[in-house]
């Protein structure tokens, strides 16, 4: 699938400094959390906008940190497998939002607060913006 460019001024984060506590307050971190049968299959990348804004292209085994201010949003991720798979999403950010997991299901997308990093985290690298 082809990725998408960011319209987000989105810049690297030190992964050694990113932890659970660091994050909120509108620092949200999103995560590509697709299961070994999607990365297997190449079907695992998504992209992925916020209220119609392109976010990019979030590969399994990446992250992005962005700035959220606190209030409703909506979330459209797309992945392709036979078909693409495109679902939306209603996100309300709070002081509270820290961790946001995304992945590619059978049939649609997952997205989902977590507010835990994920536990290989030291294996994930920043979102390219391609």
């Amino acid at each position: 699938m082809k990725p998408i460019p960011s319209e987000y001024n989105v810049v690297p984060q030190n992964q050694e400094q990113i932890t659970a506590s660091s994050l909120g307050n509108g620092k949200v971190l999103l995560y590509n959390g697709a299961n070994f049968l999607h990365t297997m299959d190449n079907t695992a990348r998504i992209n992925i906008w916020i209220d119609d804004k392109a976010l990019g292209q979030l590969r399994p085994g990446e992250y992005v940190v962005i700035d959220l201010d606190n209030q409703q949003y909506n979330i459209e991720l797309l992945h392709l497998d036979a078909v693409k798979m495109r679902s939306r999403h209603s996100l309300e950010v709070n002081e509270d939002t820290k961790v946001i997991m995304v992945k590619p299901t059978v049939t649609s997308n997952k997205l989902e607060v977590t507010n835990v990093l994920p536990n290989n985290f030291d294996k994930f690298t920043f979102m390219m913006n391609r």
